[in-house]
């Protein structure tokens, strides 16, 4: 059974905003009060969290759809739906986020980092918000916004100070093995290490982590072997060991052309060139390994390494390369730039910023309208609703949209787009747009406030009645 996941693709759908409420206020002798529907609540977002616990991408492998609560919609009594459920996903240290075709989103490094990857919809505004001194009674409310469908992928990039890379077998899980308290897997034979492992080590007053990478082999930054699926995990190194094996035993080896070949994969995978090398002569223990050690190492120090003779079996050599590793982790957290607090930036809009577009699709024949203020107004409209149309018309007519497209050379009856693509309101458009709010009067009003009530008429005739009757017993009776 998998039990280390470093990659995964993820579907995550945050919360949809609730919609707002039509409503009027009706209680005895006053049984139109006035509009009092409430907003709807705001989706849930969908939030990553860095959290040190966590070391596996395994939990996104079996579950890969998630979905925030949605908003609650508002009610009658000015009463304002819920908020969605945010959804926190831990991920662990070193996960970069990006999207489907590659591009870096986030990258969470450190305990409590977070990145919003999709946000919860805005809960609708309900009848009592819209209402003003035009619109005295609105008799619609608008929808809430649907949340964001995100497609993501999650990587994991080890977060250690020092990474043990060379051919399987050369004898990296020991040597992390008894540098640290960690416990790899053990054995004699090629790609024992399928997933990296992670160690502690204390030189001094130096701590710093170790991480042992599955066994690199000829054609892994192109995908060969485990290469190319571990490469990742040694880019947030800040020093590579090389460790070669003096003991091999096939014959068409040796530990100066596996370095070389090492180098070449590091090459091609690219962005480490900058990282300081320091190569191990492993299994020195073995006689013949110790021979080989000697002939070899004048050439390694020739071509610039610091060069490390060690035994993890023998546990020989093992004080000085840690010691030589905490020196280079130290140089390398000193040269790190500080870090600052987050700046908050203010981007004033421009002065000449519409806030949208209006261009011609000479391919679809309509005029498109892109902005974000068009588009969010287009989803929250019921177009069910004629006074909610209206409204939406004269949003629009406000923001300066009918006079672009007449800028733009539109006519009456052209069809006019808003939004993208895959996802327009397409109409006729008519200038001075007349919707079917205006067929009921002026465009907010609710007859239902002004015209006559027949219960209320009733009693107004009885009373009248009464006051007549009462007007004539007056006049025959003067006493």
């Amino acid at each position: 059974m998998t039990t280390f996941v470093d990659r995964v693709e993820l579907h995550v759908a945050a919360g949809n905003g609730g919609h707002g409420c039509a409503s009027v206020h009706r209680e005895k002798f006053k049984p139109l009060g006035g509009p009092d529907g409430g907003n709807g609540g705001r989706g849930g977002d969908v939030i990553l969290v860095v959290d040190q616990s966590v070391t596996t991408l395994l939990e996104y492998h079996h579950s890969p759809h998630r979905k925030a609560t949605n908003g609650k919609p508002g009610e009658g009594g000015n009463r304002s739906g819920k908020d969605g459920q945010d959804l926190v996903l831990t991920v662990p240290d070193g996960t970069v986020v990006l999207d489907k075709k590659g591009n870096v989103l986030a990258d969470l490094v450190g305990e409590g980092t977070t990145y919003v990857a999709a946000q919860g919809g805005r809960g609708g505004l309900g009848n009592a918000a819209l209402a003003s001194a035009r619109r005295k009674a609105p008799g619609f409310a608008l929808l809430g916004e649907p949340g964001d469908l995100q497609d993501i992928v999650l990587e994991l990039k080890t977060v250690a100070d020092v990474a043990l890379v060379g051919y399987p077998s050369a004898g990296k899980s020991s040597l992390i093995s008894v540098l640290s308290a960690a416990k790899p897997k053990i054995a004699d034979y090629p790609f024992t290490t399928l997933v990296p492992n992670l160690g502690v080590v204390t030189a001094g007053s130096t701590v710093y982590t170790i991480a042992d990478v599955p066994g690199l082999i000829p054609g892994a930054s192109q995908g060969r072997g485990l290469g190319l699926e571990f490469l990742r995990h040694v880019e947030r190194c800040s020093v590579l060991v090389h460790v070669l094996d003096t003991a091999t035993l096939e014959s068409d080896r040796d530990p100066v052309t596996d370095l070389d070949v090492i180098e070449e994969e590091l090459k091609q995978y690219g962005g480490l060139d900058d990282r300081p090398r320091i190569v191990v002569l492993n299994k020195i223990d073995i006689p013949d390994g110790q021979d080989l050690a000697d002939m070899i190492r004048p050439d390694l120090e020739q071509r610039g390494y610091r060069v490390f003779e060690v035994s993890a079996v023998a546990r020989t050599g093992l004080k000085e390369l840690s010691f030589a590793l905490a020196e280079i982790v130290a140089k390398a957290r000193a040269a790190k730039p500080k870090e600052e607090a987050t700046r908050i930036v203010i981007r004033p809009k421009a002065v000449d910023d519409a806030g949208f577009t209006v261009t011609y699709d000479e391919h679809e024949d309509v005029y498109r309208v892109r902005g974000e203020k068009p588009e969010r107004w287009v989803r929250q409209t019921d177009f069910n609703n004629d006074e909610a149309v209206g409204y939406l018309a004269d949003r629009l007519n406000r923001l300066g949209v009918e006079d672009e497209l007449m800028k733009a050379g539109a006519r009456a009856g052209d069809g006019v787009a808003i939004g993208s693509e895959e996802n327009a309101v397409v109409f006729d458009w008519e200038p001075s747009m007349v919707a079917g709010a205006e067929m009921l009067g002026r465009r907010g009003e609710d007859h239902r406030m002004e015209a006559p009530r027949p219960a209320a008429q009733r009693r107004r005739d009885r009373q009248a009645e009464r006051d007549e009757a009462q007007r004539e017993f007056d006049e025959f009776n003067p006493f």
